[in-house]
């Protein structure tokens, strides 16, 4: 689909880009600009740009740049159509939409259908759960202290125990049994027909960080297995790149400072029914490195709550390598009396959980003290500094690397420098999370072409002004006017330009940056001064051109005196003649 030009314009001016990208992310003002850690890669060191005069953002590191559209695009993984219905709703722009295709209607997305049918599941399961069905399932949220405002803001529901009870509801709203069982809500029976995937169940909604409704995740109640039953993965939700409850818990994390991860669904309601709203789960999966992805837009800052259990312990072993890979600081907290999150906050309240959270280790020191701790026998304890090792090996920090020797050789007695001559005798190998390779080198560009290109990509509904000038055609730099053919091809066959769809290699990088620190260095520009700043640059551009065209001829003109070449004198001459011509009728023109 085709959105009209004056809406898309109209939804960009009325989207601030720093507020919306403050919705993901922690920015500062550095002088005219916003600055904040990128989440499209790893980086220490803040390179991610946004600027509210221009409505720009770019990362220097990354090179990902774009508008208000693009950075939700990109950020939440969101078609082109579905980011500018999303913003139109946020800002209360009302989109009459220009079709095209043989059959001259709109085609709703497969992802938009998904997030319909689940929407749609919540508020079924939602009447459910009030209903005389859903009793059982009301009895167990009552015993287990869950208030009715914490149901209803985590939009808990029940799954009826039948086979076509949720299927009998889609199918009678007019909605796809065949997309259902897409998004998981389904199963397609051996001899035909549907039937519900969940039954019996608690229901827990699974919202992804703009409040849409990704997947569910199901309780048994009463007795069967499993015990918890998941959504199955679908072009809406992975498990390893959505964290439960994160909607909810965003604001809180960005005040707090800090998130706490949990392993279950209960963990978070229990947990926020106490008064801790900074905190998310994952979804019966380990913690993934895009989990962390996700989470550094709100916070560096992670304390990892597990259980005591075995698992528990092995997770939080685990996920010590990507907190490090991730550039995170994390701590590790290990609550006591084998307590799980919502037996502590029941029988020792908020206040104690705060104490022990503001008293938790860094991560990497609980992992040498448990490590190195359950030595006996030298060989024992042999393998176990062995295996600490190991691991430090694959840390790429160097003052992190040091630190961790550090923390080995108090612990173990061995000295450090012997410890340090182990870890260099191989190669350390690569460390998760390795950071974006920068591509190098410079580059030589026209400056009136570039600043063209520049405007271009930041008004490209006044694109088509270049093309009616047919200015492209003066272009001296090959790329330049390559990309410039691109950008009007592109905005008129989609309505809008992206520069790293444009311009998407490595090699193309320079490019890029170079493009990206123009828009967000050059000043302001008034909209009565658009246009005329196209006109000045195209004018200025052909201006030029005409000069070189005739330095050209000029000199092939010397050439043919020096030959004596009497024929190529008259035709070059002709062609003097006829550029100077041209020149003066342009520049009475304009």
């Amino acid at each position: 689909m085709r959105f009209d030009d004056s809406k898309i314009e109209e939804i960009k001016s009325r989207v601030d880009i720093v507020e919306l990208a403050s919705e993901y992310l922690t920015l500062k003002k550095a002088g005219r600009n916003y600055l904040g850690l990128c989440p499209f890669h790893q980086e220490k060191t803040p390179s991610f740009t946004v600027n509210r005069e221009k409505q720009i953002f770019y990362c220097f590191g990354c090179g990902e740049g774009g508008n208000v559209i693009t950075l939700l695009m990109k950020i939440a993984n969101k078609s082109f159509p579905e980011a500018v219905k999303y913003l139109a709703e946020k800002t209360g722009v009302l989109l009459p939409v220009r079709t095209f295709g043989s059959d001259g209607r709109e085609k709703e997305s497969l992802r938009d259908g998904m997030f319909q049918l689940n929407a749609r599941a919540a508020r079924y399961f939602a009447r459910q759960l009030s209903s005389p069905a859903g009793k059982a399932a009301r009895d167990y949220l009552q015993k287990r202290a869950v208030t009715e405002e914490t149901v209803r803001q985590f939009r808990l529901g029940y799954a009826p125990d039948a086979w076509r009870s949720l299927a009998d509801d889609v199918e009678g709203g007019g909605l796809s049994l065949k997309m259902a069982e897409q998004a998981g809500l389904v199963i397609a029976g051996k001899e035909g027909g549907f039937y519900d995937r969940f039954r019996g169940r608690l229901m827990f909604p699974i919202e992804n960080p703009f409040g849409e409704i990704v997947a569910f995740g199901g309780r048994i109640i009463g007795e069967g297995e499993p015990k918890y039953l998941n959504s199955p993965e679908s072009p809406v939700y992975s498990k390893g790149k959505n964290l439960y409850g994160l909607n909810k818990a965003k604001e809180t994390i960005r005040r707090n400072g800090f998130c706490l991860i949990v392993e279950g669904y209960f963990d978070v309601i229990s947990l926020w029914n106490a008064g801790v709203r900074n905190v998310v789960a994952t979804l019966g999966t380990a913690l993934t490195r895009d989990h962390l992805e996700l989470l550094r837009r709100y916070t560096q800052d992670v304390v990892a709550l597990f259980d005591p259990d075995a698992a528990g312990r092995k997770a939080l072993d685990r996920s010590l390598e990507l907190f490090l890979g991730a550039n995170m600081s994390a701590r590790a907290l290990i609550l006591p009396d084998g307590l799980d999150p919502d037996d502590f906050v029941k029988k020792y309240g908020p206040a104690k959980l705060e104490e022990l959270i503001a008293l938790a280790p860094a991560i990497s020191d609980y992992y040498i003290d448990s490590v190195l701790g359950n030595g006996k026998t030298f060989e024992e304890n042999r393998d176990l500094v062995k295996t600490a090792m190991e691991f430090v090996g694959k840390i790429n920090n160097e003052i992190e690397k040091n630190l961790f020797i550090k923390r080995i050789a108090e612990k173990s007695g061995i000295d450090q420098a012997l410890l340090k001559r182990e870890i260099h005798r191989k190669p350390a190998s690569a460390p998760s999370g390795a950071g974006v390779k920068k591509p190098s080198g410079g580059m030589a560009v026209n400056p009136l072409e570039f600043n063209l290109i520049r405007l271009m990509l930041e008004y490209p509904q006044k694109a088509l002004l270049v093309d009616d000038e047919n200015i492209l055609e003066c272009f001296l730099e090959p790329a330049l006017k390559d990309l410039g053919t691109k950008i009007i091809q592109t905005y008129k066959l989609l309505g809008y330009v992206d520069v790293n769809i444009l311009l998407p290699s490595d090699e193309d990088k320079p490019l890029r940056e170079h493009l990206y620190k123009m828009s967000v260095e050059a000043p302001p520009t008034d909209d009565d001064r658009v246009e005329r700043n196209f006109v000045d640059n195209m004018r200025r551009i052909r201006e030029k051109w005409y000069k070189e065209q005739k330095r050209q001829v000029q000199h092939k003109l010397r050439q043919a005196q020096e030959c004596g070449d009497s024929d190529l004198i008259r035709e070059l001459t002709f062609q003097k003649q006829h550029l100077i011509k041209e020149e003066h009728k342009y520049l009475n023109q304009s």
